[in-house]
């Protein structure tokens, strides 16, 4: 059987349910050869996973998925193979955690326009240390009752479409390719789906991006299809994952499931080595 990978889950660091030790050894349980941790605007699982893979004879890499805009939306950028050991970034990944307190709290307001009785502090408090997103906020709701699953809290009070316009301080997306570069990694749009029009797509290639994340639970055959095409013919990285965010012992989970092939993860780190033999990074 021939290696994958998943090069996108996520853990107790940002809004996952797994500690970043049973991502990898979850990893390992699949049969999986290459793992990425991608928690929003953290690489801290980073460091407390690479034992544990270096152990179960996982091949670790260093990933993130950074929270920036694209005009008037947000937009999610992963981050691969990047130097973990530089201040320059550190910084860049404090002031996002800052950016996110304070659009959670804009959309806590958004919420409670709703009748809903809820506090920051709760969902601080739910949040425990891990970098705060909206998950944290559903996990309140169905604690307190207004909504049974996580599902319904999306649908219910926290999609997209019904938060609206909630301002917030991310960075331009162009801004993220150049950090990520800057410190050696890829920069990969996640999850495009059907998030973006044409134009924007253009926007993300000619500002840089160096791949689009192409297998995705989000993504049928014919999304896949168009993404792998597009990556061909723009000589983008191609990559994939589960997008996990479950419990290790979930009944069912799409690490495994929904993986990339290791031929691609290959390219990605010839990409990033030559990147890292080319630049100076920034320390």
């Amino acid at each position: 059987m021939l290696p994958k990978a998943d090069l996108h889950i996520h853990t107790t660091c940002s809004d996952g349910k797994m500690t970043p030790s049973e991502a990898v050894e979850l990893a390992s349980e699949k049969k999986l050869a290459c793992l990425s941790i991608t928690d929003h605007d953290t690489y801290q699982a980073y460091g407390e996973a690479k034992e544990k893979a270096e152990e179960l004879g996982i091949e670790l890499i260093t990933g993130v998925e950074i929270t920036s805009t694209i005009g008037d939306k947000e937009a999610h950028i992963l981050a691969y193979n990047f130097d973990p050991d530089t201040n320059y970034l550190e910084d860049f990944l404090r002031s996002q955690k800052k950016a996110r307190r304070e659009r959670i709290k804009g959309i806590i307001e958004t919420v409670k326009k709703s009748g809903v009785d809820v506090d920051f502090d709760e969902v601080w408090a739910e949040a425990n240390g891990a970098n705060i997103g909206r998950p944290h906020l559903a996990r309140v709701l169905m604690q307190k009752g207004y909504v049974s699953s996580h599902k319904e809290a999306f649908i219910r009070y926290l999609s997209n479409q019904k938060l609206g316009s909630i301002e917030n301080t991310y960075p331009d997306y162009r801004e993220v390719i150049d950090i990520i570069e800057n410190v050696g990694g890829a920069s990969v749009i996640a999850h495009p789906g059907k998030l973006y029009s044409e134009d924007e797509i253009r926007k993300f290639i000619d500002a840089g991006i160096d791949g689009i994340e192409c297998i995705h639970p989000s993504h049928n055959f014919s999304l896949q299809k168009k993404y792998t095409e597009l990556c061909e013919s723009e000589n983008l990285l191609m990559t994939g994952g589960s997008d996990s965010h479950d419990y290790k012992e979930a009944g069912y989970t799409n690490v495994g499931i929904v993986t990339i092939a290791y031929k691609y993860v290959e390219r990605l780190l010839r990409m990033t080595e030559q990147r890292k033999n080319i630049i100076e990074i920034k320390e």
